[in-house]
This record gives C-alpha cells, sequence and structure tokens, in this order.
C-alpha cells in the first residue's frame, strides 16, 4: 500500500501555519486593514510572460460571460477593483495557483497574503512588509536585520556591475555556469544573475529589502526618473528576501489605464511570439483604472516561503498538508 495518503508536513508545521495565519489576521485587523474575499476564477489570466496560468471550461447553463475562466495567479485584480470602488486598506489571505511550478520551492497551488495601503508608497509599504516578516519570526523566537539597498548598488556591490548600462555579454560572463542563450532578454540575464550569484550569498538572519529596479521590469508598478540611471527611469517596485529566498514582491501601483492596456498587449506580443497561451486582458481592471484606482501600494507575500524559513527547510512539502504529489 502507497503512504502517498500521509501529509506531506509535521503536525507541527500544521500547528505553526495556523497560528502565523491567526498572527497575521490580528496584525492587520489591529491597523483597521479590512479583510476580503474575492474569486479565484476569474475572466482573464496573468500576461506577465513568466506565469502560466491554469483554466478550466465552465459547463453549466449560465449568461455569465466566457465559459473559460483563469485561476488566479494572484489576488491583484480584484483587490485593485475594490480600491477603486472606495474599499479602502484592504487584504487577502488565501490560494493562488501557477502552472509549471512544482518540487522543491514551488507548488502549483500554494497560499498569498496581499495587502495594499492607499495614500503609501512602495518604500512606506516595504518597511511593513519587514514587520510582517519580524512578527512571523518571533513565533519561532527568531529575529532578522533589514537591510536596504538599489538594484543597482546590489550588482555593484556582489558583481561589479552595472545592471542597467552592462551589454548582455557581460551579464552572462558574469553568470558565469552554461546555459542555453536562446530565447534570454536583457531581463532574464539579470534575473538569472540575481537567483544564482547573487541571493545565494544574502545572510540566513537578514531581510534584503531591494527597491530601484530598471523600468523594464516594472510590470503593474509605477516608474519613475532616477539621476544615477542610464536610461534614467526605475520602477517604483521592491521585493523583500528572508535569507535567500525571496518573499514579497511589492508594487507603487500604476494609475494609469492607458499605460496598463498597454503593457499588457506587450506582455501578449511577447507570448504570442514564443507560441504561449494568450489569457485575454482583464478589461474589468482596466475599467476600475480608468474609475480612478486611488494613489496606493501593494504587496504579495508567499506565506509557504515564509513557513519554510521559520521552519529552516529547503522543501515546501514541508509546510503544505498535501504537497503537488499527494493532493
Amino acid at each position: 500500500m502507497s503512504d502517498t495518503w500521509r501529509p506531506s508536513a509535521a503536525p507541527g508545521a500544521l500547528q505553526l501555519r495556523a497560528r502565523l495565519n491567526a498572527a497575521l489576521r490580528a496584525f492587520f485587523a489591529g491597523r483597521d486593514v479590512l479583510e476580503v474575499e474575492t474569486p479565484i476564477l476569474s475572466q482573464a489570466g496573468n500576461t506577465e510572460p513568466n506565469i502560466a496560468s491554469f483554466h478550466v471550461e465552465f459547463t453549466g447553463h449560465a449568461d455569465a460571460g466566457p465559459r473559460r475562466r483563469w485561476l488566479r495567479t494572484s489576488p491583484e485584480y480584484p483587490l485593485k477593483r475594490l480600491l477603486a470602488a472606495g474599499v479602502g486598506d484592504c487584504y487577502e489571505l488565501g490560494r493562488v495557483f501557477r502552472d509549471g511550478e512544482a518540487g522543491g520551492r514551488h507548488n502549483p497551488e500554494f497560499t498569498m497574503l496581499e495587502w495594499y495601503r492607499v495614500g503609501w508608497d512602495h518604500l512606506q509599504l516595504a518597511d511593513e512588509v519587514v514587520e510582517v516578516v519580524q512578527l512571523a519570526l518571533a513565533l519561532v523566537g527568531r529575529s532578522a536585520t533589514p537591510v536596504h539597498t538599489s538594484y543597482r548598488d546590489l550588482f555593484r556591490d556582489h558583481l561589479g556591475l552595472d545592471p542597467m548600462r552592462a551589454p548582455v555579454e557581460q551579464l552572462r560572463a558574469a553568470l558565469a555556469i552554461d546555459i542555453d542563450p536562446s530565447g534570454l532578454e536583457r531581463d532574464d540575464w539579470l534575473d538569472l544573475l540575481i537567483t544564482h550569484r547573487i541571493q545565494p550569498a544574502f545572510a540566513d538572519d537578514s531581510i534584503v529589502v531591494l527597491h530601484g529596479y530598471p523600468a523594464s521590469q516594472a510590470m503593474l508598478a509605477r516608474v519613475s526618473e532616477d539621476g544615477e540611471a542610464d536610461p534614467a527611469q526605475v520602477a517604483e517596485r521592491f521585493e523583500v528576501f528572508l535569507g535567500p529566498l525571496e518573499v514579497a514582491n511589492g508594487y507603487h501601483e500604476l494609475q494609469d489605464a492607458h499605460e496598463q492596456a498597454g503593457r499588457f498587449e506587450n506582455d501578449r506580443a511577447r507570448r504570442q511570439a514564443r507560441g504561449d497561451v494568450d489569457p485575454g486582458v482583464d478589461h474589468n481592471l482596466l475599467d476600475a483604472l480608468r474609475h480612478g484606482l486611488p494613489a496606493c501600494a501593494g504587496v504579495a507575500l508567499g506565506v509557504d516561503r515564509l513557513l519554510m524559513t521559520m521552519l529552516g527547510t529547503g522543501r515546501i512539502a514541508d509546510v503544505l498538508a498535501f504537497d503537488f504529489a499527494r493532493a
């Protein structure tokens, strides 16, 4: 008889997850941030080229739009619609889904904490993310030292190169590993340098807050002028690493519907060039932006990864009741 019926996580990990969830809810309740629930199925998927969305077909009888629905990769779009409707500061703690990510640190179904602060910028929100991470670490008797650095300074300090100006050949040489370069764009090389050369050097007892990303990596964030950069724009986004593991990604949110529509179309063109599935465009989000998204900052935090670091494990299965292989 197979033992795959058994949980992949030990009872202590499940108990710690319950304690963490309760602590997170208490944290936001104490700051008057509203907990909400939004749809898991939507009419459009995520256009970001490096993220694959699951989809399902609705077979019932209802006049409710397209039959193809996409499992959310984050609750970002409906949360922004709530913000545009005047809900104010809000968060969601729930499951999200990403195709093509299974094993080691990834599971196709995982838990995300996403929240938005009206009137804040990305750097203010990054400070609150550090508070949340410290809150989690305190549950296991630990703490960590925050380290704030820009994207440009990070590459200078670790690799001695300027990520805004270095040619692709220099980025490829700095990677120092054999890899098939076909289909890789400049930002792909930068991502590989972070994951393979820079992240592994982050101290286990550090919380690295990285900001000032290239404008080409803005995603759904604003871009702003940077006198040091060439080109002279950077994305107003940040990532947070607990030790060598990325745990959060946040933006000073883009409010311009026209600009956002253009970014969606650029993403779709890149996906089409690679032969990827077209997830469509979330027109409800664009309509919400046209109505008026308040100035705000938002962040998505991977709860499972946070738990992994709290328990000192490199396997996401160790913090899931049943991982993908046992689901």
